[in-house]
């Protein structure tokens, strides 16, 4: 080493100074603040930055570059026979129906990949999926006419996955459906219905539906959770620099019903005593279904070992002109009315409407910090 150099210590702590300087204000242009260098057209040249309804400063690194998590472009579905050998019966899956096509996404997949651009029925969606907000909401990808595609920016709002379409650049945020920034900021994507279920319960209602298939193109340990213990009440979510609402837990699952502006929160530990909760939203009478045995996918390491959670979902309660009013016998879910029995599709498979179905509400299961955090006018259901 040159002795010279030793001997004058001023000029290399300069220097690295200058090192660190630099470093950190890397550090902080990608993940502190987070935000997009404006006119920059290395990374996002199509990226329309001076049309943005949101402030840069909200919007920080969630780790991986632009598609670090690749969206999935050419999906491939495989029957249940195959299925079945490696998805787990009480594995969570995003069920999506258009007429008369239903298919199954897993979210041991959709973790990995976060999207997924499909077309079911004739109708181009994306199948989206943010572990951190454990929010699954599905979208139409047409705008104004134009197919759009989806991928992952890297970055996060509140926690929640910011996509971008390839088309035009245009930053969307998951969880509203909403662009934020680029051509599109301002528009809103149309959201499709959409249940999370227990595999056997997707199974045993659609048997001859197809599952997304692992052969993604990705090698990737689907299975694992690279998330393990996250979802635990008591936790705090990831990369959130906001309050969170004290109402409820920050990791509380809760399904939201919407119902012309207002919004109400049926958080999941009401399930515990009231595994059907009759309802009425701004006049709307409805119902919560849930269904207790399915398995966390952000618990242990292992999906398959992961600790038991309900899954739900909301109906209309009205039927031909009557009020149907839902219990829970024997384990089954009927109604006064007719004693029909209903499953999580809000379907009548047995007694005297069988064969009938409700209509599916406004709804999505969240994160409560998330859903407060884009909602916080939202109503907390009592457990009356």
């Amino acid at each position: 080493m040159n002795s010279a150099f030793i001997s004058k210590p001023w000029p290399r702590r300069l220097l690295w100074s200058s090192i660190l300087a630099i470093a950190l204000w890397w550090v902080l242009r990608l993940t502190a603040f987070g935000q997009p260098a404006p006119g920059d057209s290395g990374e996002w040249p199509k990226t329309n930055f001076d049309n943005a309804i949101v402030d840069f400063s909200e919007i920080m690194s969630g780790g991986p570059p632009k598609d670090g998590i690749p969206a999935i472009d050419n999906p491939k579905f495989v029957p249940h026979s195959d299925a079945s050998s490696w998805l787990d019966d009480r594995e969570p899956v995003i069920v999506v129906q258009l007429g008369e096509q239903a298919r199954a996404y897993p979210l041991q997949i959709l973790m990995y990949h976060e999207i997924v651009n499909d077309t079911l029925d004739g109708r181009p969606i994306s199948v989206t999926f943010c572990p951190l907000c454990n929010a699954s909401i599905v979208f139409d990808r047409r705008v104004d006419g134009r197919v759009l595609d989806f991928g992952t920016t890297g970055r996060l709002r509140k926690s929640d996955l910011v996509m971008y379409d390839r088309q035009t650049e245009t930053w969307w945020q998951q969880f509203t459906g909403r662009g934020i920034i680029g051509d599109y900021a301002g528009t809103v994507l149309q959201t499709v219905s959409a249940r999370i279920v227990a595999y056997e319960d997707f199974r045993s209602a659609f048997p001859t539906s197809d599952v997304l298939s692992r052969n993604t193109g990705f090698r990737r340990p689907y299975g694992n959770n690279p998330y393990r213990g996250y979802d635990r009440i008591g936790q705090q979510p990831f990369l959130f620099r906001d309050p969170v609402d004290s109402r409820l837990p920050a990791m509380e699952r809760v399904i939201n019903v919407s119902v012309d502006g207002v919004h109400r929160l049926y958080p999941f530990s009401a399930f515990k005593t009231q595994p059907v909760i009759n309802d009425t939203i701004n006049t709307v009478p409805m119902v919560v279904f849930s269904r207790d045995g399915t398995l966390s996918v952000l618990d242990d390491g292992t999906i398959a070992d992961s600790r038991s959670i309900p899954s739900a979902a909301a109906y209309d309660r009205r039927h031909g002109g009557d009020v149907l009013t839902f219990d829970v016998e024997d384990g089954r879910v009927v109604d006064r009315e007719t004693g029909s029995q209903w499953d999580m599709f809000g379907r009548a498979v047995n007694g005297e409407l069988q064969g009938e179905s409700l209509d599916a509400m406004n709804d999505g299961v969240h994160f409560a910090f998330a859903w407060l955090a884009f909602n916080p006018d939202s109503e907390i259901y009592s457990g009356q």
